[in-house]
Order: C-alpha cells, then sequence, then structure tokens
C-alpha cells in the first residue's frame, strides 16, 4: 500500500495488492490513480491502511454463516457514527464496483449503499457542503426556517438521485431527510437563547391550541432567567410531544414544591442542595421530571429513584426544537411508510444524532453520560423513531 505526498495523503493500493480481488475497471483506475480519503465527515478508509484489501470472510466475526455470495466482499471503510453506535463497514464488490455496508459482528444482511466508489465521494462531498452551506449550499446562507430546511432537503435528495436511477439507499435518504432539520431555526440573536425558534413552528407541527405558553403568574420567584422567561411567554412548549408532557394545570413549581406535593415520603434531604431554583417543567416517562435552572437557563432531567440531575438540553429553545424534531421525524417517516424506522433503524438514530448535536451539542460535552435524548434515540425497541 502506498501514499501521496499530499498533505492529508489519500490511500492507494498498488496494481499487485488490486490483482487478486478487484477486476471493475474503473474502481482498479481509481484506487491506484487519485485513491480515497483516509477520512472524510461521514466515513473513513482508514481500515485499508490498517488491514489492506480483505475479503469479509476474513473480516466477520462469524465467516461461517455469510451467504456465498457475501464471502468474497471487500471491506474497504467504515461509517463514521456518534459516539455509542457501533460502526458499521463499507463492503465492495470487486467484480462490480458496488457498494453495501454491513456490521462485522453480524453480517447477514448487507444493505445497498452506493453504486460506485466515483458516486460514494461525490455523495459524502455534497453532504458536506449541506453541512458547511457551501458549494450547492452556499445560496442557503444566513436563511432559517421550515423554508429553507425543506428546499436544502430537496436539493441532497436531487443530488443523491442524479447518482443511484431515483432509487436512493436507505443512509443516503436517512441525511437528506433529517439533516436540513437543522436549518429551521436560526442562531439566538433575538431571543438571547441558542436558537430564534420561528414564531409558528410549534403551532405549525403540533396544531393550533396545543402548545402551552405561560404568564408571569406561573412563574415562581426562583426562575430569573430571563430569557427563558420571555421564552415560555411567548414561544412555549407542546402541552404534548410523544415523550413529554407539559405542566400546564398549576403554576410551575420549584423541585422541593413538586416533591413534597406529589411524593409526601421522597428524602426531601436527597434532593439537590439548589432544589429551590429548579423549576419543573413537565414529565418524561420512568419517574422523570423535565426541569429548567431558574438561574442558568439550562434544562436538565431529574430521576426521581436516584434523585440526579442530568444535562438534557442547553437551553429552552434546544429543548423545544427537541420536541419539534422527534415530531417532524415521525411524521416524515409515516409519510414514507416507515421505511427509515424499519430498514435503516440505525442510519435514522445517526441522523437524528448529528441533527440534535449540530444545533445542540449537550449529549457530546466532557462528562456527560446517559444523555436522555441519545438513549432515547438508539432505543428501537422503544419506537420514539
Amino acid at each position: 500500500m502506498s501514499t501521496t505526498d499530499a498533505e492529508v495523503p489519500a490511500i492507494t493500493l498498488t496494481e499487485a495488492e488490486l490483482d487478486r480481488y478487484v477486476t471493475h475497471p474503473p474502481t482498479r483506475g481509481l484506487l491506484a490513480g487519485a485513491g480515497l480519503p483516509a477520512t472524510t465527515d461521514l466515513l473513513t478508509f482508514s481500515p485499508l491502511r490498517t488491514h489492506g484489501l480483505r475479503t469479509l470472510a476474513d473480516a466477520a466475526d462469524s465467516p461461517f454463516h455469510l451467504a456465498e455470495e457475501l464471502r468474497g466482499r471487500l471491506v474497504i471503510g467504515e461509517l463514521l457514527t456518534p459516539a455509542g453506535l457501533e460502526r458499521e463497514s463499507i463492503l465492495l464488490d470487486g467484480a462490480t464496483g458496488e457498494l453495501t455496508t454491513a456490521h462485522l459482528r453480524d453480517p447477514a444482511v448487507a444493505r445497498p449503499f452506493a453504486p460506485s466508489l466515483t458516486t460514494l465521494l461525490r455523495f459524502a462531498a455534497v453532504t458536506e457542503e449541506l453541512a458547511g452551506l457551501r458549494g450547492r449550499f452556499a445560496s442557503l446562507t444566513g436563511q432559517y426556517g421550515p423554508r429553507t430546511a425543506t428546499e436544502a432537503s430537496r436539493r441532497l435528495l436531487g443530488l443523491f438521485e442524479e447518482g443511484t436511477d431515483g432509487r436512493v439507499p436507505p443512509y443516503w435518504k436517512a441525511a437528506a431527510l433529517i439533516r436540513p432539520l437543522s436549518l429551521v431555526a436560526g442562531p439566538g440573536t433575538a431571543s438571547d437563547l441558542t436558537l430564534d425558534v420561528p414564531a409558528r413552528l410549534l403551532e405549525q407541527e403540533f396544531g393550533q391550541g396545543r402548545v402551552a405558553r405561560f404568564e408571569e403568574v406561573d412563574f415562581p420567584p426562583t426562575l430569573t432567567h430571563e430569557p427563558t422567561r420571555r421564552f415560555l411567554r411567548e414561544t412555549g412548549l407542546p402541552e404534548e410531544a410523544v415523550v413529554f408532557q407539559a405542566d400546564t394545570d398549576v403554576p410551575l413549581p420549584t423541585l422541593r414544591e413538586y416533591v413534597t406535593e406529589e411524593h409526601p415520603d421522597y428524602p426531601v434531604l436527597e434532593l439537590p442542595a439548589h432544589c429551590d431554583h429548579v423549576i419543573r417543567l413537565g414529565r418524561l416517562p420512568e419517574d422523570t421530571s423535565l426541569v429548567v435552572d431558574g438561574r442558568t437557563g439550562a434544562v436538565l432531567t431529574f430521576h426521581e429513584p436516584e434523585a440526579a440531575l442530568h444535562p438534557l438540553n442547553t437551553d429552552v429553545s434546544t429543548l423545544a426544537y427537541t420536541l419539534w424534531l422527534i415530531h417532524h421525524e415521525r411524521t416524515i417517516d409515516t409519510h414514507l411508510g416507515h421505511e427509515l424506522a424499519t430498514q435503516a433503524y440505525d442510519h435514522l438514530v445517526a441522523a437524528m444524532i448529528h441533527t440534535l448535536n449540530t444545533v445542540d451539542p449537550t449529549g457530546t460535552l466532557p462528562d456527560t453520560t446517559g444523555h436522555y435524548w441519545t438513549d432515547l434515540f438508539r432505543d428501537e425497541a422503544g419506537g420514539v423513531l
């Protein structure tokens, strides 16, 4: 194996290395010529540097259960996934140049990925253009809202369809439908929060009359973070959103008030020391309250059995966006006949986590463990996505 002298060396293979495995002329030409980038934003070919060309039968944990047509496919790379998700390998058919993906621990089923390496590299490049609003997406710079997200999705899906005769593989379909949703809300220049959530976004998604807005009388004195108060008054939160139910029947209680009223036998001494400054906004499943720190605006979960607070969202603007994102994904997948959730759940999860982290990196911060939204997306049995 050899590399170029570029700043980030490409991975190339010699003709001798290719002879045993790759007979497809365009694929041979690429691998022996320009080569492959070691890593892009979405995938890595670095296993070629580590292992060279190897067949799936040689690389798989359980090669004896492989179908005959899969045994000779070549493991050339991996999909980059958010932390905590198992990486999927990229497989090359040396005779046709087609690419599929499979998990090495259980590669019984290989899923379509791209018709050729050239097309795959183009798909990765245009997805990176979307992330940076460059190239074919540069005209969207500074624009935000549902129309902008829809236009970005239309462009990306159209670019994918060009290389697949309109049959976009599930991984790229998830990327085209989910990743542009990070453009729905722009930076919080007006709200003094992370995001400026469009005024009617929640009503359009959840329905008129199904968004709870709060009045000053609903706020305890310890909710002193003014941007949070303003957001709850003017924008609000959905009353019900898949796993969340807002507290709308009574004024928002502090954590101490909530526990004392609803769980009189709870050991109050185990509550966090600043529990009078923690305000309950609503509930999540499994004995979990959704709360906001009244001093900073940070949104957290309070798990009652362990009396522990955990970071959830940067603030109420990213909380509202997250609830919108989960609900909107379900709308998209219903329109597709549950194609993504049934055929490519892990690809859907990766796209959702990436999109949420783009808008709110709370789940990726150092020492953050057990991030509720990330764990919720991964739970296929729970059926949230």
